[in-house]
């Protein structure tokens, strides 16, 4: 027997006949017509009596109809229950970036995740080397950069621009004088990213450009020992707002040259193609959408020592 025919029998009956049941569910009258005689060959018995002006049951074919109807219902039923598991997304989902942005723009949000999705197992994993999610099995990457990632086949969904600002401890400018512009930098120690990168090329909001070298205090590849630096008054550095926001903000650290900045930085979700399609991979990329829009500050450290 055909479930689907038993289905549509059940449909022309609770519809009243094959005319209001072809209307209500979209499906030509003939359709359904065929597909019960279909259902009545198969069985071998009438369900129903239909003529041009009349449509009704046949003794067996109530009998036919509650058992059809019960299992119509538990065909909704188990609707209901896939359904119920797209709204809310379950399963594990495994996310990677880099060290600092987990610290600052992910660790805010994770706790907010886990409690608007109980059902989801967040796995976050932190390192500063290049992953290759398909390889190592990765539902979603969260990388910043300053050029345009390049076309790697991934979904990509930007979450955030923000622009890189230079900040440096009270204390220092107060000894060495505030920048009123580029050149004054030259009379403040630098706290550099590379040894090879001792230029930064600044922008105005207007979009006038300028490049300084300033002499070089400490260099350091990692952001969070930069910010240290910069707090304890060594130098001035170049940091995302999202790094440095929350110590400027505090008044451990001023941002200088307000009208300039050394560049911007893009953050951006990226996630294999077919991973994409889970119920549970959208309900992240959706939620991070929402919420990683905005620079959030974290301090994973004391700014400055006790």
């Amino acid at each position: 027997m055909n479930l689907n025919d038993l289905i549509l029998f059940a449909q022309a009956v609770d519809s009243g006949g094959f005319a209001p049941a072809a209307r209500r569910f979209a499906v030509p009258k003939s359709t359904l017509s065929k597909r019960v005689a279909a259902l009545e060959e198969s069985l071998g018995v009438r369900l129903i009596e239909r003529n041009s002006r009349s449509f009704h049951l046949t003794e067996t074919g109530r009998d036919f109809y509650e058992h059809a109807r019960a299992a119509l219902i538990e065909v909704e039923s188990a609707q209901q229950v896939v359904q119920q598991r797209l709204a809310e997304p379950s399963g594990t989902v495994r996310i990677t970036a880099a060290v600092p942005v987990v610290q600052f723009l992910l660790a805010p949000h994770l706790p907010a995740l886990a409690r608007q999705w109980p059902r989801l197992l967040i796995q976050m994993h932190a390192s500063d080397r290049f992953v290759d999610l398909v390889q190592e099995g990765f539902d979603i990457a969260v990388r910043s950069h300053f050029a345009p990632l390049a076309d790697s086949g991934l979904v990509q969904r930007k979450l955030m621009d923000e622009a890189v600002w230079l900040v440096a401890a009270p204390s220092l400018l107060k000894a060495n004088g505030t920048p009123r512009k580029p050149a004054d930098l030259l009379n403040h120690p630098g706290l550099l990213t590379s040894p090879e990168a001792p230029s930064w090329t600044l922008r105005r909001d207007d979009g006038a450009t300028e490049t300084v070298t300033l002499p070089p205090r400490l260099v350091a590849d990692e952001s969070v020992a930069l910010l240290q630096a910069a707090s304890a008054g060594l130098g001035i550095t170049c940091l995302p707002q999202s790094i440095c926001g929350h110590h400027v903000a505090s008044g451990d650290l001023v941002r200088v040259l307000p009208r300039w900045c050394a560049g911007n930085v893009t953050t951006t979700a990226l996630v294999p193609h077919r991973r994409s399609l889970l119920p549970s991979v959208r309900a992240v990329l959706d939620f991070l959408s929402a919420h990683v829009s905005a620079p959030t500050q974290l301090t994973p450290l004391r700014s400055r020592p006790p």
